[in-house]
């Protein structure tokens, strides 16, 4: 039997898909490190490319624009959305993963960051990475010759508040006229929401405890991108003024990956537990929103994390859709843009 040398046409979108999503060419071949690394626009685009991949899954359509190209997976943390979402997303988009845990590589026996980012980008087309200091994950940016993506540091986590955004818009219709209420510790997810919801113009309000807000140079980023937004601010230690009028209620552990346990600061944290008398404070619609792992009875009531007002498998499950459109839109080729008249619309940056 001759061997097939051609694409199965079944395994490729059909043609009118391509107009259905806006291929970025100011997106296309950037890495995701930072939170400010996309502007508004650019979020809007990830967003709306998410939603018309969430689309084609629930229809069993076809849509693999990345067949025949590989995702470098390199994780020093263990992961279960991030690591799933950037794996069954790359392959639903028709390429494929490759796993490696800090472990397999030669890192620990002292080969550089920079050698390591080197090498795997003659073998990947892009690279996601779960590190502990982001400095690292700049260090391997800059020896990367692909697109590197952040799945988590301890200072960040973009792509999960890109996902959270995703899960409000799809919930309330729109980003317009929305206050989001965190509480708990202002940590590197905190930091990530805070930044995306400032700079779509959502209102964004903090409560905790002094010593565990967010770090002070990224209150200073999120006031630069309100200011620009029109969005409000406010940080407060008491958790029933900021959930006062919220759309949606967050928190998350109380204890950060890698931490040791700080029994004072699960104490200092204690008292902006998500409670059903919390959720009773904020709107009549409120939904209750975390990223997951959950501790149910130290950062959240049971009842308020399985009751009807929370939406954490929501969010979970469209970690999946946005991490398919950073994909998509980060390596897709350029011959797409040219197909869909580079119809993206923003500011190239």
């Amino acid at each position: 039997m001759k061997a097939r040398t051609m694409i199965d046409t079944e395994s490729i979108p059909h043609s009118e898909h391509a107009a259905a999503v806006t291929f970025s060419s100011s997106l296309r071949g950037r890495n995701l490190i930072a939170d400010t690394d996309v502007n508004p626009a650019e979020i809007a685009v990830l967003l709306d490319t998410a939603e018309t991949l969430k689309r084609y899954r629930t229809e069993h359509e076809p849509h693999a624009w990345l067949a025949g190209k590989t995702l470098g997976l390199i994780f020093q943390h263990p992961s279960t959305r991030t690591r799933t979402a950037f794996q069954a997303g790359m392959e639903q988009l028709g390429g494929q993963a490759i796993f490696l845990g800090v472990d397999d590589l030669q890192l620990k026996r002292g080969e550089t960051i920079g050698d390591t980012a080197a090498i795997f980008s003659r073998y990947v087309n892009g690279i996601a990475v779960r590190a502990e200091r982001i400095e690292d994950l700049y260090e391997l940016a800059a020896g990367a010759t692909v697109p590197v993506f952040n799945g988590l540091t301890s200072s960040n986590h973009p792509i999960e508040a890109l996902s959270d955004l995703f899960t409000l818009r799809e919930r309330f219709g729109s980003l317009g006229n929305l206050r989001f209420a965190y509480l708990g510790d202002g940590n590197n997810v905190c930091n990530s929401l805070m930044l995306a919801c400032a700079a779509v113009g959502i209102d964004f309000a903090y409560a905790g405890p002094d010593d565990y807000r967010p770090a002070v140079t990224v209150m200073e980023t999120a006031r630069s991108l309100a200011a620009a937004s029109g969005s409000e601010l406010i940080f407060t230690d008491d958790a029933f003024a900021a959930v006062d009028g919220a759309n949606a209620v967050y928190t998350d552990v109380h204890e950060s990956m890698g931490e040791q346990v700080n029994p004072g600061k699960l104490m200092a944290l204690a008292p902006f537990r998500v409670t059903r008398n919390v959720m009773a404070a904020a709107r009549p619609e409120a939904v209750f929103m975390h990223c997951l792992p959950l501790h149910r009875g130290q950062e959240v009531e049971s009842e308020v994390a399985d009751g009807p007002q929370s939406i954490i498998f929501d969010q979970a499950e469209n970690r999946l859709h946005v991490h398919k459109a950073v994909l998509l839109q980060a390596l897709h080729d350029e011959r797409h843009d040219l197909a869909a008249g580079a119809a993206d619309g923003q500011t190239e940056s």
